[in-house]
């Protein structure tokens, strides 16, 4: 098994590195701006990952993006595509419960006792977090994040780069747009439009 580089090395990436930790995989270091002072893993610094060393050592090993915002998560996936023509794998944690005929996209993020039921559709990038429900038949676009704890009920539709907060929860069958923000406890029982945010219980606009 080849080990594994890590884009982006701080408080999400501590998250993954725990991940793959159980599953056995070993990480070879991680690429950040500046060498970090906090390293609770003790990973070696590889300097920025577009720098042509950091780039020969993703090239030879696996590869993963540790970064939680959608939209730096997103830039640094495709730009790492473009060079190397080479996909992110996977960070499952060993204890998440992903069902068979789920799909999941690539360099997706899975953590601990999250849960994956029947046909759901993931996208690129996605990040299911800590505890997060994920009901049978809902479709997550590329580069969203479900925070921890937060429910979607069946066959609801989420769109690309969209936060779920943490604690929220979904009813089934609704549908969110893109670039969505959903606030920590909302409960969410219309459907919302695209760059919306909402808050509450019951949701309201903001």
């Amino acid at each position: 098994m080849k080990s594994i580089t890590l884009i982006g090395y701080s408080g999400h990436a501590f998250v993954v590195c725990d991940i793959f930790a159980s599953q056995n995989l070993a990480i070879e270091g991680y690429c950040e701006k500046e060498e970090k002072k906090f390293n609770p893993y003790n990973l070696p610094f590889l300097g920025r990952e577009n720098s042509v060393l950091s780039l020969e050592t993703i090239k030879r090993n696996n590869y993963f993006v540790a970064v939680g915002d959608n939209r730096i998560r997103k830039k640094i996936i495709e730009n790492l595509q473009n060079k190397l023509q080479k996909f992110p794998i996977n960070a499952i944690h060993k204890k998440a419960s992903v069902s068979e005929t789920a799909s999941l996209g690539y360099g997706v993020m899975i953590g601990n006792s999250s849960i994956i039921n029947p046909c759901v559709s993931i996208g690129n990038g996605v990040i299911c977090n800590t505890l997060s429900v994920v009901e049978h038949e809902c479709e997550i676009g590329a580069y969203s994040h479900i925070a921890p704890g937060a429910i979607l009920c069946g066959n609801v539709k989420v769109g690309v780069n969209t936060f779920i907060g943490a604690n929220s929860v979904i009813r089934e069958g609704i549908k969110i747009g893109d670039g969505v923000i959903i606030g920590a406890g909302t409960v969410v029982i219309r459907d919302i439009p695209n760059n919306s945010k909402v808050v509450g219980n019951p949701q309201k606009h903001i």
